[in-house]
């Protein structure tokens, strides 16, 4: 048999065997045997060699009548179907050659209301593919498949079965004749639109499914200067804003309307103070922006208001113009969400809350339209900076839908979570992360930067041993009655210490100071459970606060200068101190933070004009020695 992949005769020979053998299990009387041979298909027929060859054996013939006898159920059905759309998935096989029965039968079970999910899943799938790849399919599917019966699916809480049942609207309603495309529906799983008749469009609205209806069409509609309706929307916004009646055309003279009405479109934030109309005859968004805009005003008539008059009240520079913001803002919704254009294999976002409110793109816009208000004051933005605080908050909404809230209100708080101080932090971070960061180049500056960094913390260490450190001593009973002093000299060669009646206020003189040690004298630095002082009994010993702050010094053979610092700052500073003095290595947690913190910011002020600049990875090559030197200067 002819096979389209190149591979080893060996290889087509082993397929060969596998198919004949897998065309006769599936055929077999036991249950049991029946269900592991369709396993075993559905996982070989993703092998277009396989498929191929168990195609030759007419296997898609023997599945096909499997599930026209409808005999078979659970496991066994969802493997036949498994193993089904894997092999037609080829493309080897024509959808035309199906019959009605087996149409049928796989409509039936996406109209059972409860079906095994995986044969559901894998229903739906075939329907889809049936409606895509042939007109004539089309009108037989689309005799057995209604969108009443598709609605409950959308209702589940299976998301994979969710986004096969928005594929197959989608399917049905691209192949469907002109004349019935009277609605749309956007659907953002598949984000494309997709036209349904009235009644099917009253259905989902009432079941609260993802109607972005009319989205298109409103968004490429301008509007008319001239449309008294359309002026009126823009009347209305006024009115709520500004709380006041619409003043009778007689009223007063029009000059006197047309500068109030100019005013007040100016503190709407409108480009076009004399004429706001005109700011939406540029599609996308056209008459949607409007819409957006009278929904919140409507539905959200507080926020609204606040946003307006806030606004209006700042210096002209310093408003966020809500006009012009709504417009972009609906022009950048529509592109994240895909808006108008066509279906994509290649698209798997799945928005759950779009399934939870009957005018979801609306509130959508509502509560990004706040967000948009909140980032340009945490930015301190002007009218410069519109674009800069769009591309903010376009970063936040693509990052609260990046974590799939399942509901507005849960997009709206992950919004809270990401404000315009948290999103630089976060594109430092990534971009502290960005391969550029990891290129040779940056870690060989970190390498040559890293003993330098080293040496300044060592030095910070040593002044704060040179200034001392009051400790207490404790008792095996607890009592805290004592107090003792201990500091470096400035030359880095004693420790001065001794006994304190009271805490100091400050810095204690090295000469009040009776007991000397050398530094010279110092063998080990010794921490924990391992310190004399630690090993005794006592309360001390199970303490485990104190255990973490506790550290001695080993002088001459067995002599032993025990601390217990009085936070784990201090015991830090201690301990690195006095490894460095030994010229050992500073471990500390404290260390280690302090290392990553100048490093990183020393990083960042080294790189700073690179900013856009591609890094090499390799050195550039040393340019070959000149022919002469005459181009050097003669200083005689």
């Amino acid at each position: 048999p002819f096979s389209p992949q190149k591979k080893p005769l060996s290889a087509i020979i082993k397929e060969y065997q596998t198919a004949v053998g897998l065309h006769e299990r599936i055929q077999s009387s036991s249950m049991d045997a029946k269900l592991e041979a369709l396993k075993d298909l559905a996982n070989a027929s993703r092998d277009i060699t396989f498929a191929q060859e168990f195609i030759n054996l007419d296997g898609i013939s023997l599945l096909t009548q499997m599930v026209e006898s409808g005999t078979d159920f659970g496991d066994l059905l969802s493997f036949t179907l498994t193993a089904f759309v894997e092999l037609m998935d080829h493309g080897i096989v024509s959808w035309d050659t199906f019959s009605v029965a087996f149409i049928k039968k796989i409509a039936s079970y996406v109209n059972k209301s409860a079906m095994d999910t995986a044969v559901l899943q894998r229903s739906l799938a075939i329907l889809e593919s049936m409606v895509l790849n042939s007109q004539d399919l089309y009108h037989k599917v689309a005799q057995e498949i209604t969108i009443g019966q598709l609605i409950p699916h959308l209702q589940g809480t299976d998301q994979d079965i969710q986004t096969y049942t928005i594929a197959v609207i989608n399917a049905l309603f691209l192949k469907a004749p002109e004349e019935k495309r009277q609605v749309r529906l956007h659907c953002n799983v598949i984000r494309s639109p997709t036209p349904i008749n009235d009644e099917m469009a009253h259905q989902l609205y009432v079941l609260q499914v993802l109607t972005f209806n009319l989205l298109e069409d409103r968004m490429m509609t301008k509007m008319d200067p001239q449309d008294q309706a359309q002026r009126d929307i823009i009347f209305e916004l006024r009115r709520i804003a500004f709380d006041m009646e619409m003043e009778p055309n007689n009223s007063g003279s029009i000059e006197k309307r047309k500068s109030m009405y100019t005013r007040d479109y100016k503190k709407l934030g409108f480009i076009n103070h004399v004429n706001p109309a005109v700011d939406f005859t540029q599609i996308p968004p056209g008459m949607l922006a409007l819409d957006n805009m009278l929904y919140f005003a409507r539905h959200h008539q507080d926020a609204y208001i606040r946003i307006v008059l806030e606004n209006s009240s700042r210096e002209d520079k310093h408003e966020c113009p809500f006009g012009r913001s709504s417009i972009e803002l609906t022009k950048m919704l529509c592109e994240i969400l895909k808006v108008g254009e066509l279906p994509s294999e290649n698209c798997h976002d799945f928005h759950p809350m779009f399934f939870t409110h009957d005018r979801s793109f609306e509130e959508f816009f509502c509560i990004c339209i706040q967000l948009l208000n909140k980032t340009w004051k945490e930015m301190r933005a002007t009218s410069e900076d519109f674009n800069k605080v769009m591309q903010v908050v376009r970063e936040q909404i693509m990052r609260a839908l990046t974590l799939k809230p399942n509901s507005l209100d849960q997009f709206k708080s992950r919004l809270q979570n990401l404000s315009y101080t948290e999103i630089l932090k976060i594109r430092q971070s990534e971009r502290m992360n960005q391969e550029d960061f990891q290129s040779r180049p940056i870690l060989e500056l970190r390498e040559k930067i890293q003993p330098e960094i080293m040496e300044l913390i060592k030095q910070q260490r040593l002044n704060r041993l040179c200034e001392g450190t009051c400790f207490r001593k404790i008792s095996s009973r607890r009592r805290q009655d004592k107090f003792w002093y201990c500091r470096l000299s400035p030359n880095h060669k004693v420790l001065h210490y001794g006994d304190l009646e009271e805490s100091p206020q400050g810095e204690v003189p090295h000469d009040s100071l009776q007991d000397k040690l050398p530094v010279a004298d110092i063998k080990a630095v010794i921490t924990g459970k391992d310190c004399p002082h630690m090993k005794e009994k006592g309360a001390l010993k199970q303490n485990k606060e104190v255990l973490e702050l506790a550290f001695s010094v080993l002088y001459e053979s067995d002599e032993y200068l025990n601390f217990i610092a009085p936070d784990k700052h201090e015991y830090c500073v201690w301990t690195d101190g006095l490894n460095a003095l030994l010229g050992k290595e500073m471990t500390s947690d404290y260390t280690k933070s302090d290392m990553d913190t100048l490093l990183s910011m020393e990083m960042k002020l080294r790189l700073l004009d690179l900013e856009n600049i591609q890094i090499p990875e390799a050195p550039p090559p040393i340019p070959k020695e000149p022919s002469n030197y005459d181009f050097v200067y003669d200083c005689n």
